[in-house]
């Protein structure tokens, strides 16, 4: 059996915020989730859950700093909501290569 991967340098903020949507968004491509609250063993339902409960990040996970222009900020450079929003958007569209999408009907929660 030969098994091919592929690998990716993260160089940026946009090629980490595109890699990690890509991941989210995998159960809901698959067909095996209809939105990002239901996808289960991905980074954005313990996020969204954790916002839904507790109005907080999850510890367990590395948090959204949401301050693009601090030097170093202590966590993702960009604010969840922004990302919630990138997955939603991104899960939208409807592609020919993949059998899942979220449906317009679905509502993704922040």
């Amino acid at each position: 059996m030969i098994v091919l991967f592929k690998s990716q340098a993260l160089l940026d903020e946009k090629a980490l915020a595109a890699c990690m949507a890509y991941v989210d968004l995998n159960p809901i491509r698959a067909k095996m989730a209809k939105t990002p609250e239901h996808s289960h063993h991905t980074s954005i339902k313990k996020r969204l859950e954790s916002l839904q409960q507790y109005s907080t990040q999850p510890k367990s996970l590395y948090p959204f700093a949401g301050n693009l222009r601090e030097p170093m900020p202590q966590g993702l450079p960009f604010p969840l909501k922004d990302y919630v929003e990138l997955v939603d958007i991104t899960g939208r569209l409807i592609r020919a290569d993949k059998r899942g999408y979220i449906s317009p009907a679905q509502h993704t929660h922040p």
